[in-house]
């Protein structure tokens, strides 16, 4: 269900695994109670949170203070999240900007709109990953639900295994939270993590990929 990843007195970074479901669903503990009660917490504040299809990094605060702060700094934007993506399909760009209000629409899934009251704001870049496939490194700017897969899809390149937004059957739904940095106490923390399951996640076709999509050599755009 879950890696323990790294503690301190006051938070907890953990690598969920895809298809994980994050609160308790019909009677099943989701992850956030397996690691409260899997590390004997007393105390434990679910500070973000990941789709059940989406793999990697999640942070989770032990403390009410450093949930205040962590809670502060995602709403300031000022965590930076970087997550890896693979898509069967071959984007309008290879890489930029996606900015637009997000609207409900059927079955629970959401849609992009022109409109920018308050919109979701989403940078990225893709590579070859293999004939047919493209691997993307996606930065959002701000948090909404299913923002990235709702980004993606908005520029035809709907993430593989992501079946609601028109992606591909897969062995698994190719979206996993890559790299997570937030600070507490003062101290500037920085966290990568592998994906661990799917096939296009493996091999040398993907490292050397990733390999040219270092999140800190991109030069992302200020949306």
């Amino acid at each position: 269900m879950y890696k323990l990843l790294w503690q301190s007195d006051a938070a907890l970074v953990v690598h969920k695994f895809a298809g994980v479901d994050f609160h308790n669903h019909q009677g099943e503990a989701g992850l956030f109670t397996a690691v409260k009660c899997g590390e004997g917490l007393d105390s434990l504040y679910p500070v973000h949170r990941l789709d059940k299809m989406t793999s990697g990094l999640v942070v989770m605060a032990k403390t009410a203070e450093a949930n205040r702060q962590l809670c502060d700094q995602f709403a300031s934007a000022q965590v930076e999240k970087f997550y890896l993506a693979v898509s069967a399909k071959k984007p309008a760009k290879k890489q930029g900007g996606i900015i637009g209000d997000m609207v409900s629409a059927r079955r629970g899934a959401w849609r992009l709109t022109k409109t920018r009251d308050n919109p979701a704001k989403t940078a990225f870049f893709s590579t070859a990953l293999i004939p047919g496939h493209r691997l993307f490194m996606v930065k959002p700017f701000t948090g909404r639900t299913h923002q990235i897969r709702v980004a993606l899809k908005s520029v035809g390149a709907p993430i593989l295994g992501d079946t609601l937004y028109g992606g591909a059957p897969a062995d698994r739904a190719y979206l996993h939270a890559y790299e997570l940095s937030f600070t507490l106490a003062g101290q500037r923390e920085r966290f990568r993590a592998l994906p661990e399951t799917g096939e296009l996640f493996d091999g040398d076709a993907f490292a050397t990929a990733l390999a040219r999509l270092d999140p800190a050599a991109l030069q992302w755009p200020r949306l």
